[in-house]
């Protein structure tokens, strides 16, 4: 039995094993389950399926937001992030929209009437704004599928012109496609608006289709929300038929209801006619009110250049002033002796009748008005006149001692701040004070002469006193009384006798002590006594003993200008001279001078470059056999030994020039490379001593023009007839072009700073002897030699030499018994030196 059931029921026994095994394994179960799970769910029915799904689905993701609610927040941040930015792109072009348009008609005349109406209506001035300005009409609305890019409806304003809708709607979706894919833009994003002249595209995009709307004219952003409306209310309507349009349009044939809402949007402008009305109505109320402003305006203007007026006039202070109910009123303080503020309104056209004022009267301490206080006071004689000089009275003529005092004692009471009254120069007439005026201008004249000191000076009982110092050589007191009104017999004075310090009265004691020869002159310079001349050292030893007697605070007694005559003294300055001679030469250093038993001896250091110091002495009257030298040779470093040894050693080409500047030697010119290089080397050695040899101004020389000529006289020839050492007649236009071309080479050769040289080498034919070939050559050199030197050309840049039949210009035959004749010739070399 048991072997028949295995055989009947075997293998159905092993899957039921294998099913309670896979039962009993849950992770086996899940597996198996996961396997069908997916084919079985696309079998089931989707409203069945829902239904299942629904609750479990619910509770998952509940639990799932409860748990990390930022996994909602990821999961529709890509859907609501670009809504949310367009909706705030897109309120931020309104507010923009809105400001432009104000900012633009702010000032203008419609902008004026905008406002009026905005006040009338009590609406903002913005909205008013865009009420009026924002006109226009939508024409074409398209309602496009998504996915396919079909056209699904078409509605168009009354009026408006347009193509084929199918085409439009292809373009519109090709045009998206493009740019989404050129810029790899998302899937969900689409074209937001198109702008062409007067005519806008405005796209809405929504989950099955996008709607673009036409409009012509200037719409306001508030309109994306109402096209956005409608296309939401198309989708809640009609979202199965637009999933699954295949372009079959008849279940959406009632979409074009829902479009034509957007078709009846526009906004005209406004053909109300000018309100004159309004406008009269204004004009009746501003005219009046302009009018009184501005006369109201003018005597205000009126009134403050009639303060103006009072304000700058002396001895008026305006403290207050003010216009109050069409009257004026002004305070202040004002001198009895200024102006009447009445009488200046004359000519202000203010009414005299509306100011009233208010003066409290005061003395000003304006000079003018104190001139007249004083005036009338102290009513001065006619040769006094009072004046304003500087914002100070002054007084000036003759007047008595009574008016005097009286002038003195007004001057004193003269209130703090106020101008000063000056009567210094008011001259008392009394007979006392013309007699002290004289005695004050004795005085004043002895105070000036040199040696007298006036110590003490007075007037008493009528009588004269004065006392001081006088020096014995000074003027007589008593003389300078002539010509002083003053009478000597009320002057009664006491001198006391002093040595002045005066230059002059020293000198006038040197000139007596010393006795001074012919030959020596003293005399006052800035306040010093100098002493100019020849004298004998006993005079000179006199004059400088008297030079340290002199007092202290005295001047000073200078005789360094007096020259010992005597044989030794002017030995020693001969030599003093020499000495200085030689050190003022370039190259030479004094190291070492005496003079020592009448013998002179000097030693240092001299440049073999340097003046001879022996040839110096000529003029000197210094004996040359007194003299003993010994000088050591050096290389002095001044720049002008510098340059000659430089020019010795480099040879400087004529074009180049060596000169010294601001202690460096400058270089310029042109020269051959070599030179540069030698000169260059010349400065790195000469820059270790400290000598600037600046050769950054040299140029190489062009020698471009001159080889050219070289190569044209280097292939000139001057052929021979044969045995013949003097060229025929018809070689005479090759040697004067010749000639021409040596002479303008060395000139230019001479101009580039290089010597030229020409070497003429004579050449024979293989005809004859050697020897006799050799002499024939060297003949014809110098023949050559001699015609261009009649020509012009300089025999010393003319070398010559015989080259035999040794430097054929084309190789000769052997056997050949006349030769070549082109080997009969003179060549031409040129060498640059």
């Amino acid at each position: 039995m048991e072997t028949l059931r295995q055989l009947l029921v075997g293998r159905e026994i092993s899957e039921l094993s294998r099913v309670a095994h896979l039962l009993d394994e849950p992770e086996q179960l899940a597996a198996a389950v996961g396997s069908v799970l997916p084919d079985a769910a696309a079998r089931a029915s989707h409203a069945q399926l829902g239904e299942a799904f629904a609750p479990i689905v619910e509770r998952a993701a509940q639990r799932s937001i409860q748990k990390n609610p930022r996994t909602l927040t990821d999961i529709l941040y890509p859907v609501f992030l670009p809504a949310i930015r367009k909706s705030i792109g897109e309120k931020i072009d309104q507010t923009f929209q809105s400001l432009n348009e104000s900012l633009r008609h702010i000032f203008t005349w419609h902008g004026l009437k905008w406002r009026f109406e905005a006040w009338r209506t009590g609406a903002s001035f913005s909205e008013v704004v865009l009420n009026h300005s924002l006109v226009y009409r939508v024409e074409h609305v398209f309602l496009i599928d998504r996915s396919s890019g079909l056209l699904i409806a078409h509605v168009t304003a009354e009026n408006a012109m347009s193509e084929d809708p199918q085409l439009i709607s292809s373009m519109l979706s090709a045009i998206q496609d493009f740019v989404r894919d050129s810029f790899n833009e998302k899937e969900q994003s689409g074209l937001d608006t198109i702008r062409f002249g007067e005519l806008r595209l405005w796209s809405e995009v929504g989950p099955f289709a996008t709607l673009v709307s036409v409009i012509r004219g200037n719409p306001p952003e508030e309109l994306h929300e109402i096209i956005r409306d409608v296309l939401l209310r198309i989708h809640d309507e009609y979202s199965q038929a637009l999933e699954h349009f295949d372009g079959d349009s008849s279940q959406l044939a009632s979409v074009e209801t829902q479009l034509q809402t957007c078709v009846e949007l526009k906004h005209e402008e406004s053909n109300e006619g000018f309100p004159w009305l309004v406008v009269a109505a204004v004009l009746l109320v501003l005219i009046p009110t302009g009018i009184w402003f501005f006369l109201s305006w003018q005597s205000g203007q009126r009134w403050q250049a009639y303060v103006s007026r009072v304000a700058s006039q002396p001895g008026i202070i305006v403290a207050e002033q003010t216009a109050r109910d069409g009257q004026f009123y002004i305070a202040g303080l004002r001198d009895p002796l200024a102006a009447d503020p009445q009488s200046l309104l004359s000519g202000t056209q203010v009414d005299p009748a509306r100011v009233h004022a208010n003066w409290q009267f005061y003395q000003s301490l304006e000079p003018e008005f104190v001139l007249k206080r004083l005036t009338a006071s102290l009513a001065p004689p006619d040769s006094v006149r009072l004046s304003v000089v500087k914002d100070r009275i002054v007084a000036e003529g003759e007047a008595n001692a009574t008016w005097i005092s009286r002038a003195q004692a007004a001057a004193q009471q003269l209130s703090a701040g106020g101008p000063v009254f000056d009567i210094s120069r008011v001259r008392d007439v009394s007979p006392e004070a013309r007699a002290a005026e004289h005695w004050q201008a004795y005085v004043s004249r002895l105070g000036t002469q040199p040696g007298i000191i006036v110590a003490e000076q007075k007037i008493r009982d009528g009588q004269f006193y004065i006392a001081g110092l006088r020096d014995p050589l000074a003027a007589d007191p008593q003389s300078l009384l002539s010509g002083t009104q003053v009478d000597p017999g009320r002057v009664h004075s006491q001198w006391q006798f002093y040595q002045s310090l005066e230059p002059e009265f020293v000198l006038k004691r040197l000139t007596a002590s010393l006795y001074p020869l012919k030959s020596v002159r003293l005399s006052i310079v800035d306040n010093r006594i100098v002493a100019e001349g020849e004298a004998p050292d006993t005079w000179i030893d006199r004059a400088r003993a008297a030079a340290r007697l002199l007092s202290a605070g005295g001047p000073e007694f200078d005789i360094s200008k007096v020259r010992d005559v005597s044989p030794e003294a002017r030995e020693a300055e001969h030599w003093q001279y020499y000495v200085s001679r030689l050190e003022a030469q370039p190259g030479i250093i004094v190291a070492q001078q005496t003079e020592r038993g009448g013998q002179f001896y000097i030693s240092g250091l001299r440049d073999p470059l340097a003046a001879d110091p022996k040839a110096l002495l000529s003029g000197t009257q210094v004996d040359p056999a007194r003299v003993h030298s010994q000088w050591q040779f050096f290389q002095s470093l001044d720049p002008k030994f510098v340059v000659k040894r430089l020019t010795a050693s480099l040879s400087p080409p004529k074009s180049v020039q060596l000169s010294i500047i601001q202690g460096r030697i400058l270089v310029v010119g042109e020269a051959p490379a070599g030179w540069i290089s030698r000169a260059q080397a010349a400065a790195e050695q000469l820059s270790a001593d400290g000598v600037v040899l600046d050769v950054s101004q040299l140029r190489e020389l062009n020698l471009a023009e001159l080889n050219h000529l070289r190569e044209a006289i280097q292939t000139t020839d001057i052929f021979f007839s044969s045995g013949r050492v003097v060229p025929g007649p018809e070689q005479s236009p090759v040697l004067d072009r010749l000639a021409d071309q040596l002479k303008e080479f060395a000139e230019n050769a001479r101009k580039a700073g290089v010597t030229a040289r020409f070497m003429l080498t004579g050449h024979s034919d293989t005809t004859g002897r050697e020897t006799a070939n050799a002499s024939i050559s060297a003949a014809r050199a110098e023949t050559v030699r001699a015609l261009l030197n009649k020509r012009g050309v300089a025999p010393e840049l003319l070398l010559v030499r015989g080259a035999g039949t040794f430097e054929p210009a084309v190789p000769e035959n052997e056997n050949s018994r006349t030769g070549n004749s082109t080997n009969r010739r003179v060549s031409v070399t040129v060498n640059l030196e």
